[in-house]
């Protein structure tokens, strides 16, 4: 198992409660605002604190010409379909099984990694996919049963947690010869362009001045998740290897789920319990490392 610092593990921690936080935060931002344009304002007021602070530490931001490409295909998997596809289905999902479908993240991850890179993957990996495969489908069993729910809003985050996967995976590989805090703020730019051209193309009529709490979630937003967390993960993704975030990741979900059942009050079913049981499992069987032979070094 990689052992990380302790920088590293205070940021995995710090990154944890932000996120894991953030989803219950999210919730009450669009319930009666338009999506696109929350994230869209979030992402504004967050990319001139993450330039400020690269400006601070001198990072340099030039990235080749010969490399625009890859970095377009990097936004796209790791920030294009995610931003836009989980701040839709928030809308319709209780914060909690919004963060346990997103977080189906490295199952999918180990699966392509399996799949597309070549990867071995245990079989201890593959019971994994069946656990969180199993809690997919009781999540996807209660919206579809009640009356209120919407399966839409399950098949977005999952289409959204599986291009994740891919996006992480092809981080840890890039070519681009800069620095990851770089590459994280042209990412965020592009990305940011992008939710742009989305509030307008959908939302421009539902244009309003967010109401003060609302003020609150953005700005928690653009400072905690864009200037921060989203920076971290994708410095974590790049510089370490897959075992390096199982704390971080294990943990998200637990927090959405509870910490929206607190603050938004919102009813916990048995499914939602099993969910989180089952993905949980998922997540340490895909991630957790083999036991080294006695002997091995």
């Amino acid at each position: 198992m990689h052992a990380l610092s302790r920088q590293q593990l205070v940021l995995l921690v710090l990154l944890t409660v932000v996120w894991g936080l953030n989803w219950p935060i999210m919730k009450f931002g669009v319930t009666g605002y338009p999506p696109l344009t929350f994230r869209t304002i979030c992402m504004w007021l967050g990319l001139p604190l993450l330039w400020l602070f690269l400006a601070w530490r001198r990072v340099p931001l030039r990235i080749g010409r010969e490399h625009w490409r890859e970095l377009g295909v990097l936004t796209v998997f790791n920030m294009f379909f995610w931003h836009t596809l989980a701040i839709l289905a928030i809308q319709s999902l209780s914060s909690g099984r919004a963060a346990i479908l997103g977080y189906t993240m490295p199952v999918f991850s180990a699966v392509i990694g399996s799949i597309w890179f070549n990867q071995r993957l245990a079989a201890r990996a593959w019971t994994g996919v069946a656990a969180a495969a199993t809690g997919v489908v009781l999540l996807l069993w209660h919206e579809i049963t009640a009356l209120s729910g919407k399966p839409m809003g399950v098949a977005m985050m999952l289409v959204a947690a599986a291009t994740w996967a891919l996006g992480t995976q092809q981080m840890r590989r890039t070519q681009i010869p800069a620095p990851t805090l770089a590459i994280s703020f042209w990412m965020t730019l592009l990305t940011t362009v992008w939710m742009t051209l989305l509030s307008v193309l959908f939302e421009r009529d539902a244009w309003a001045v967010p109401p003060a709490p609302v003020w609150g979630a953005i700005v928690y937003n653009a400072v905690g998740v864009f200037a921060f967390a989203q920076v971290v993960w994708l410095m974590m993704a790049r510089e370490l290897p897959p075992i390096a975030s199982t704390l971080s990741v294990m943990m998200i979900p637990v927090l959405g789920v509870f910490s929206g059942a607190w603050w938004l009050g919102e009813v916990l079913h048995w499914q939602d319990w099993t969910a989180v049981l089952l993905v949980m499992a998922a997540i340490s069987l895909v991630l957790w490392p083999a036991r080294k032979p006695a002997g091995a070094h």
